[in-house]
């Protein structure tokens, strides 16, 4: 405004003028501070001296000015949040995912700021989590952040805290059919629970999601037609015995349907929780992507002052990829690419596009490694990349487990009944396979035991079959 009152400029000349200060710019300051004095002379007659003092004022200010009382509301929140997230950092995750939390995106960003503070994000479950976002205690004694069912996508805020008060009221949920019965069909209707099972909010139950999705029809059936004879007051002569949960006998005379490829289960969790809480599609790359050799995708913004010469190196599964023409006809293509740490999008112009899509490397689930200019947006400061020498990468197998039937176990989804379940299958086969197990949380640790000779297996189709749900 100083600008347009005492030098004549523009709104847009005034905008010109702050984004030069603001780059401090020599060569753009140079040229403004001419066009200041001049204007100042035209408009009010302002000699060049004083027109010079009072560009310099404008120039120093611009360098640290702000409004005191914004400055000090700034300050005073943003020292109790540093306070909170240094002091009680699983809370204010908690609290920060929970006030973002019909935003999914959003979850996204804060869920790798959790694990990057090596806070374990455990998935939804029906028995466990509250409304939102909440502490919970590990066995271990360390503190995690479990996920709140309203932000499971596509549920709703007021069905899941039905389901919430009639747990904490007449007590926990023992199979997908006593929380279908339990509930009003009109407001848990089949719609949602194919959600929260996709979710894995039932994996509790120890079914497997392919299999509780495949009995849902039957099972939303018989939970509607239980409620209407209720509200009709038919009462069933055994309603009044105790059969020792006969839900949960139902549950597991199931038909057992093949479990979804883990490719699938975490697509699901994906869309809707945001992020991938059971594993990630680049599991197998984890020592790869994780080494020094590459940069983070996530932590583009961080780049001191790159140079358009740059070419920096990245690696990570593609998303998505569209293929594009120039205004001259030319071949080019935008692809969407990710890492543990984020995604970005990245352009590739033909003379790289080209061979890449030819090859099929640049197929959604591919894997690649890539270079990748980074360029500044003078007036919005965000980022561009522009990928280049595009190439498929390969994960690495572990040397000392080769040959070997490797088995994995997330702390966020699986207990000691699947431990169980995996030592009856192994003692049912057994051979001169080793077996090896991995146990990883949502942060990335992991650790790997090779079980002793008595574990070792013959490895068949019915084994295989068994194992199926931590095989992949």
């Amino acid at each position: 405004n100083a600008a347009k009152v005492l030098a004549g400029y523009t709104l847009g000349g005034a905008d010109l003028l702050r984004r030069a200060m603001g780059k401090k710019d020599p060569k753009k300051m140079a040229e403004e501070r001419s066009k200041f004095v001049e204007g100042a002379a035209r408009v009010n007659g302002i000699n060049e001296k004083l027109a010079n003092a009072i560009f310099e004022k404008i120039e120093m200010f611009a360098g640290y000015g702000f409004n005191k009382s914004h400055s000090a509301c700034y300050g005073h929140i943003s020292y109790w949040t540093a306070y909170l997230k240094a002091n009680h950092p699983v809370e204010f995750m908690a609290g920060l995912l929970s006030n973002e939390i019909n935003n999914t995106d959003k979850i996204a960003v804060f869920v790798s700021e959790c694990h990057r503070m090596n806070i374990e994000i455990l998935p939804p479950d029906l028995n466990r989590s509250k409304l939102r976002f909440a502490p919970e205690q590990l066995p271990s004694g360390v503190w995690a952040v479990r996920y709140g069912l309203a932000a499971i996508k596509n549920v709703g805020e007021g069905a899941m805290a039905q389901a919430i008060a009639e747990r904490e009221t007449k007590g926990a949920f023992k199979s997908l059919e006593d929380f279908s019965t339990r509930l009003d069909s009109k407001s848990v209707n089949k719609r949602i629970l194919e959600n929260l099972v996709k979710a894995g909010a039932f994996d509790w139950t120890g079914e497997t999601r392919a299999t509780m999705f495949h009995r849902l029809e039957q099972v939303v059936a018989s939970a509607s037609s239980a409620q209407k004879d209720r509200a009709a007051g038919q009462v069933s002569m055994f309603d009044s015995m105790d059969f020792g949960a006969p839900q949960q006998t139902v549950a597991a005379s199931a038909v057992a349907i093949e479990e979804w490829t883990k490719d699938e289960r975490l697509a699901h969790e994906k869309e809707l929780l945001g992020f991938y809480v059971t594993g990630h599609p680049l599991d197998k790359f984890r020592g790869v992507l994780d080494s020094a050799k590459f940069l983070r995708l996530g932590l583009v913004d961080e780049i001191d002052s790159p140079s358009p010469r740059d070419r920096f190196p990245f690696a990570g599964m593609v998303r998505s990829v569209e293929n594009k023409m120039t205004k001259s006809g030319k071949p080019f293509g935008v692809m969407v690419v990710e890492d543990f740490t984020g995604s970005a999008e990245v352009v590739i112009w033909g003379e790289s596009f080209v061979p890449a899509r030819d090859l099929g490397i640049l197929a959604p689930g591919k894997v690649i490694r890539f270079k990748a200019q980074i360029q500044v947006d003078d007036r919005t400061e965000a980022r561009r990349m522009t990928g280049s020498e595009i190439q498929e990468l390969k994960s690495r197998a572990n040397a000392s487990s080769k040959g070997s039937l490797e088995l994995t176990l997330w702390t966020g989804r699986h207990s000691d009944r699947d431990l169980q379940e995996i030592q009856d299958a192994l003692m049912a086969s057994p051979g001169k396979i080793p077996v090896v197990l991995h146990f990883q949380n949502s942060v990335g640790k992991r650790a790997t035991v090779e079980l002793g000779n008595k574990y070792q297996v013959h490895r068949t189709e019915e084994l295989e079959k068994a194992l199926g749900r931590w095989m992949d």
